[in-house]
């Protein structure tokens, strides 16, 4: 054989080699949801070393930038206009406000440009230990260890705008980001009709469709918050569309009645035993709802992961400011560590998990911090809920490169409609918030690279504490 005939060969070898290394679609997503924080808040490491310098940070980024801004933040209630952000522990002892009205104040809206100002934070109440101009701070990492999200962020794939759907705290951010929308019924979406906020009165754990009698939550319209109804949806989602095609899909959370949980308040899926006050008795509910948020761990461990997964924490894990215990930059990076260094799975003809699977980090709501960047709405009725503030946005995978920054405009939508695409539904296919949306995050992937090999994220805490942690779970919130 002739030399040159010889490398070619080599060269078509390889070839062959490197298109068994590439995939056409991820076999497994994750959905890791923390609680509460703004890229403002929570990322300012980002701009400092070892993770950056002070040019690693803009408000018009280019390139690797972040759209960090680490002083002078608007305040219409100071003299000069600006506030200087104070520090704070990510376990700290209060909890701004972070209902819709905190939305609409922090805002405060410009009629004549339909834009918010991003100057009231100020205005904001709080629960706890409350300093003055509290929403003004940010997590320092010389008093937190947030080497692990740190580290994440500049490893992968970081969204510069992954703003929250909703305009309000967790309740209605679990419906978008399971369902597509918070709307009661499909009739009520298509006319702007959402739940707003969490259950009133909130005396016990029990939300959803299993709520006790006189628990209700409040709508919000096109023209304002208006009435409330009992906190049980009925519209489709995202679970019914992977029935339908046979994808399977784990709900992991850390108890039948917290608001986190969001299938607990679609009707269908709960079928609650009573009208109120009872329990989720449907088959889907008692098979994809798994009432331990680190039986993940396991279930990769054992590899048995399911194909779509959505995993809540609990409160001391949460990020939920006066409720963590500083646990949450440890708890996603078990998560991640645990996919990217689980050997192959003999029982899945030798199945890498590493190699398949796709982990989006996201946190359900902005939790009454300052964060700078004002939110697009969506035109016409849609958007007097559509959208809330800026929330963090880390994609993990074997397909992104490090580094990545991304400046497309997104919310919950766009992770829907990536989860649809993934898995050969029509994007949009809900007709809510992922119809709503406009991309589908395909800009955080190469799926024709070789597959990167993983590096161990550190972190304080591993994978083993969380299993065997015998600690009493709370609710990411104890409102």
């Amino acid at each position: 054989m002739k030399p040159t005939l010889k490398i070619l060969c080599l060269f078509s070898l390889w070839g062959a080699i490197l298109a068994h290394s590439q995939i056409s679609s991820f076999k497994h997503v994750i959905v890791v949801i923390q609680e509460n924080r703004t890229p403002d808040n929570l990322f300012q490491g980002l701009c400092t070393s070892p993770f950056g310098t002070s040019s690693s940070c803009s408000i018009t980024p280019t390139g690797s930038q972040y759209d960090i801004l680490t002083s002078n933040w608007l305040d219409k209630s100071s003299s000069t206009g600006t506030t200087q952000p104070t520090s704070v522990a990510l376990d700290n002892s209060y909890d701004p406000s972070h209902t819709h009205l905190a939305f609409t104040t922090s805002c405060d809206l410009n009629t004549t440009t339909g834009a918010c100002r991003m100057d009231g934070a100020a205005g904001d109440t709080c629960t706890g230990d409350c300093p003055t101009k509290m929403a003004y701070a940010y997590v320092s990492n010389s008093t937190s260890n947030l080497n692990p999200y740190l580290t994440l962020a500049t490893s992968y794939g970081w969204s510069n705008y992954m703003f929250q759907t909703n305009q309000g705290p967790s309740f209605p951010a679990h419906q978008f980001l399971f369902g597509g929308t918070s709307a009661p019924s499909t009739a009520d979406d298509a006319i702007a009709t959402f739940a707003a906020e969490n259950m009133t009165p909130y005396t016990t754990p029990d939300a959803g469709c299993i709520a006790l009698a006189g628990v209700t939550v409040k709508l919000v319209t096109t023209k304002g918050e208006k009435g409330s109804v009992y906190p049980c949806l009925d519209h489709e989602t995202m679970s019914d569309l992977f029935d339908d095609i046979g994808v399977s899909w784990k709900y992991y959370t850390e108890s039948n009645g917290s608001i986190w949980t969001a299938p607990n308040a679609i009707e269908h899926i709960c079928l609650p035993s009573a009208p109120t006050g009872g329990t989720c008795t449907g088959s889907d509910y008692l098979d994809y709802v798994v009432i331990k948020p680190s039986q993940v761990l396991t279930d990769i461990v054992d590899c048995k992961l399911s194909q779509v997964n959505w995993v809540i924490p609990t409160g001391a894990n949460s990020d939920h400011p006066k409720g963590n215990t500083g646990g949450g930059p440890s708890w996603v990076a078990s998560i991640v560590n645990a996919i990217g260094n689980n050997p192959k799975c003999k029982n899945n003809n030798n199945e890498i998990y590493w190699n398949d699977t796709a982990i989006l980090i996201t946190w359900d709501d902005w939790g009454g911090w300052y964060d700078h960047e004002p939110p697009t709405f969506l035109a016409g009725a849609q958007g007097d809920y559509q959208y809330g503030f800026r929330v963090p946005f880390i994609v993990v995978s074997a397909y992104t490169a490090a580094a990545y920054v991304d400046n497309n405009r997104m919310d919950f939508g766009t992770i829907l409609r990536f989860i649809e695409q993934n898995y050969g539904i029509a994007e949009g296919a809900l007709n809510f918030a992922d119809a709503r949306a406009t991309g589908n995050l395909s800009e955080f992937f190469n799926l024709n690279q070789v597959p990167r090999v993983f590096q161990t994220i550190p972190s304080r805490l591993d994978a083993n504490y969380f299993i065997n942690d015998k600690t009493p779970p709370t609710d990411p919130d104890d409102y």
